[in-house]
C-alpha cells in the first residue's frame, strides 16, 4: 500500500523486452542508509513494481504487456522523470490517501491554467472513472494524492501547490500529455456494491429508505 506522497523523483533510464514482457530501469536516488531490497514494492508513476535488480543508480523492473497497456508508462520518453515511493511502512505516517498502486486507466491532460500561485490541471477520463470520483475527494495522478477540485461527466480537475510541482513530475505535464489515474478505493468499493442487482442483496434506493438513511 502507497499513499501518494512521493519521496523522490527518479528517472526512466531504460525499458526493453525481456523474455515475454519487458524490464524497465529506474534511476532512483534513494538513501544508502535505508537501500532498496530485492522484491519490495515501489509505486512508480503510481504504477505498484517489483524491484527484480538492483543497480548503482538505481533499480529494474519487470512489467506485463498489460501493465503498459493499462498505464502511460509505455508512452513516456527515455529520460522521463518519475514519481516515486517506495510501500508504506507500518509505522510511517499516513499522509496522503489509500493509493493501491492498481492503475484504472490512463487519461489525457486537457488543459494546464494558472490559478495564482498554483496550476489547475483538466484531465479527460473516462464517465466510468468520473463516476467513482467526488468533489474534494482524493485521486492519484502519476502516483500524486491530489484533492479532487472539479468533477465532470469525462473529466477530473486538481490544484496543484508550487510545492507539489516542484517535489514531482507533474511540472511536465501540459495539454496532451498523458497520465495514469487510480480512484480512491473506497469509491470503488462503494460503487460496486450499488452495481450489484437488488435479488444480490446490493445496496438500493429503496433499501436505503427502508433502512432509514432518508425518506
Amino acid at each position: 500500500m502507497f499513499t501518494g506522497l512521493i519521496e523522490k523523483v527518479g528517472t526512466l533510464e531504460g525499458r526493453r523486452r525481456n523474455g515475454g514482457g519487458w524490464r524497465l530501469a529506474v534511476g532512483a536516488p534513494f538513501s544508502d542508509d535505508d537501500p532498496l531490497a530485492l522484491g519490495e514494492s515501489v509505486a512508480v508513476q503510481g504504477t505498484c513494481l517489483t524491484v527484480a535488480a538492483l543497480s548503482p543508480n538505481g533499480f529494474e523492473a519487470d512489467l506485463l504487456d498489460e501493465t503498459l497497456r493499462r498505464t502511460a508508462l509505455g508512452s513516456l520518453a527515455i529520460g522521463a522523470p518519475l514519481n516515486l515511493e517506495r510501500a508504506m511502512r507500518a509505522d510511517g505516517r499516513f499522509g496522503g490517501h489509500i493509493v493501491q498502486g492498481h492503475v484504472d486507466e490512463v487519461g489525457v491532460v486537457a488543459e494546464v491554467a494558472p490559478a495564482g500561485r498554483d496550476r489547475v490541471i483538466r484531465i479527460s477520463c473516462t464517465p466510468g472513472f468520473a463516476r467513482i470520483c467526488v468533489e474534494k475527494g482524493s485521486v492519484a495522478i502519476d502516483g500524486v494524492s491530489l484533492t479532487l477540485t472539479e468533477v465532470g461527466d469525462a473529466m477530473i480537475a486538481v490544484n496543484v501547490i508550487p510545492h507539489t510541482l516542484k517535489a514531482t513530475s507533474l511540472d511536465r505535464l501540459a495539454a496532451g500529455s498523458p497520465v495514469n489515474l487510480e480512484a480512491d478505493v473506497i469509491g470503488k468499493y462503494v460503487a460496486r456494491i450499488l452495481s450489484r442487482p437488488a435479488s444480490g442483496g446490493g445496496l438500493t434506493e429503496e433499501s436505503l429508505r427502508k433502512a432509514g438513511f432518508y425518506g
